[in-house]
C-alpha cells in the first residue's frame, strides 16, 4: 500500500467534498483504502486520486452512478468508450458548455499522468486590495470573475499598477465542506491610501509554501493540486493553512486558456529552501 491521506488532503486534492466521497464510499464507487475500526474515520491510498478525478469528470457531466460504475468496471477500453459516447450523445446540446470537462477527462484517462515540477516558496506578509467573502465552490468561477473585475477597477480608477501578481487564498473548508473563506487579492504598495468598501486593504499572511505551476485551463487544475498534494503527502511536510494561488497569467490578461499559467502554492513547514 502507498502512501495513505487523510480525507481532508484527499478531498482538497480531488476537489471531492467530504459529503461526496462517504456518499460515493456508501454507494460502493469508492471506497477508502482503510477504515478505522471504532471511529469510522477514511483513510484514502495516493493511488485512488485518479479514479476520484474520473468519477468527479463523469458527475460534472451529470452520468448517474450506475453508469459511472458500469465505466470504472467495463471489461475493456471498448466497452468503457461505448458507454462514454452514448451519455455523450444525449447531451450533444450542452456540449457548447461542457467542452472544457470533457476535454479534460480524456486528457485524465491517458494512461500516463503528467508530472509537476515542485519548488520551495517563503512568501513575506503582503499588502494587497483583497475582497474576503465565504462562498460554495459551486459558485468559484462567478465569484473569481467578480472579485477581480471589481479589484482591477478600483486599481484602474486610481490610477495604480499593482505591486505584483493577484492571487486568491483558499480555507480547507472550500474543499471539504464545499463553502468556506475564500479572499481574492492584488498587491498593492504598503503605504498606498485607497478607498473603504467591501475591498478592503489587508496583509496576506506570509506562509512557507510547496510550490507547482499549472498551465493551461483551470478545468484540469485539480491535476496539479492532486500532484503537488501527493508531493506533500509522501514527505510528510504539510501544515494547515489556507491553499494560495497566484496568477500569472489569467482571464484578466488574455481569453486564450490555453495560455494560463497559475501557481498552486501547498502549506507546508519550514525547510532550509529544496526538497528531499
Amino acid at each position: 500500500m502507498g502512501t495513505l491521506l487523510t480525507i481532508g488532503d484527499f478531498s482538497r486534492m480531488t476537489y471531492l467534498s467530504v459529503k461526496a466521497l462517504r456518499h460515493y464510499h456508501e454507494a460502493g464507487l469508492l471506497e477508502p483504502a482503510e477504515v478505522a475500526p471504532g471511529s469510522g474515520y477514511r483513510l484514502y491510498d495516493v493511488s485512488q486520486v485518479r479514479t476520484a478525478q474520473v468519477i468527479r469528470r463523469f458527475r460534472d457531466l451529470g452520468m448517474p452512478l450506475e453508469q459511472v460504475r458500469a465505466v470504472l468496471e467495463a471489461p475493456d477500453l471498448a466497452a468503457r468508450n461505448a458507454i462514454v459516447v452514448a451519455h455523450l450523445g444525449r447531451m450533444e446540446v450542452e456540449l457548447a458548455r461542457t467542452q472544457a470537462t470533457v476535454a479534460s477527462l480524456r486528457a485524465l484517462l491517458e494512461p500516463a499522468a503528467a508530472s509537476v515540477e515542485v519548488a520551495y516558496r517563503s512568501v513575506p506578509p503582503t499588502p494587497a486590495l483583497a475582497i474576503v467573502e465565504s462562498l460554495r465552490l459551486a459558485d468559484f468561477k462567478a465569484w473569481w470573475r467578480e472579485a477581480f473585475a471589481e479589484l482591477d477597477g478600483i486599481f484602474r480608477d486610481l490610477g495604480l499598477a499593482a505591486a505584483g501578481p493577484a492571487g486568491a487564498l483558499f480555507s480547507g473548508e472550500v474543499f471539504e465542506r464545499e463553502e468556506g473563506e475564500a479572499v481574492a487579492f492584488v498587491p498593492v504598495p504598503p503605504d498606498e491610501r485607497l478607498p473603504a468598501g467591501r475591498a478592503r486593504r489587508l496583509v496576506v499572511p506570509g506562509a512557507e509554501l510547496a510550490v507547482a505551476t499549472h498551465e493551461g485551463s483551470f478545468a484540469d487544475v485539480d491535476q496539479t493540486y492532486a500532484a503537488l498534494g501527493a508531493f506533500v503527502a509522501e514527505r510528510a511536510i504539510g501544515v494547515e493553512g489556507p491553499i494560495r494561488e497566484t496568477y500569472l497569467v489569467s482571464a484578466r490578461d488574455m481569453a486564450d486558456e490555453s495560455r494560463f499559467r497559475t501557481e498552486v502554492g501547498w502549506p507546508v513547514f519550514a525547510t532550509h529552501g529544496s526538497f528531499p
